[in-house]
């Protein structure tokens, strides 16, 4: 499910592995794409939608990333909680394109290219 735009809950996608999302896997997401990073109280917000809707897994996407602290206040949420910036949402997104849907490949086209890559001098 996506929420519309507003008042989401505290989450833009709810999802769930089992037929119609009935499954013992849940997952709320959030995305935001300010200019600034994203501070602790901002992914708070999701580990309460995660309570609220009984989700055992989020994911904070901000294209912006979090403000340093972020990442390490939230390292006991390991297991519950993954915060994505830009480069994990890429690295995503170049492994899993062929799988896309051809109508999402054509909102996003992306080519690829082969270049020669000189190993680090060290």
């Amino acid at each position: 499910m996506r929420s519309s735009e507003g008042a989401d809950g505290g989450a833009d996608i709810l999802a769930g592995n089992g037929p119609m999302g009935f499954g013992q896997q849940c997952i709320c997401v959030e995305v935001k794409s300010e200019s600034g990073p994203i501070d602790r109280p901002t992914v708070d917000k999701l580990l309460g939608a995660m309570t609220k809707f009984n989700a055992n897994q989020g994911l904070f996407v901000s294209w912006s990333g979090f403000k340093p602290n972020v990442q390490k206040d939230l390292a006991s949420s390991f297991f519950r909680l993954r915060l994505w910036g830009r480069n994990e949402l890429l690295e995503q997104l170049f492994v899993h394109y062929d799988k896309l849907q051809d109508e999402l490949k054509a909102e996003l086209p992306l080519k690829r290219i082969w270049t020669v890559s000189v190993p680090d001098e060290g």
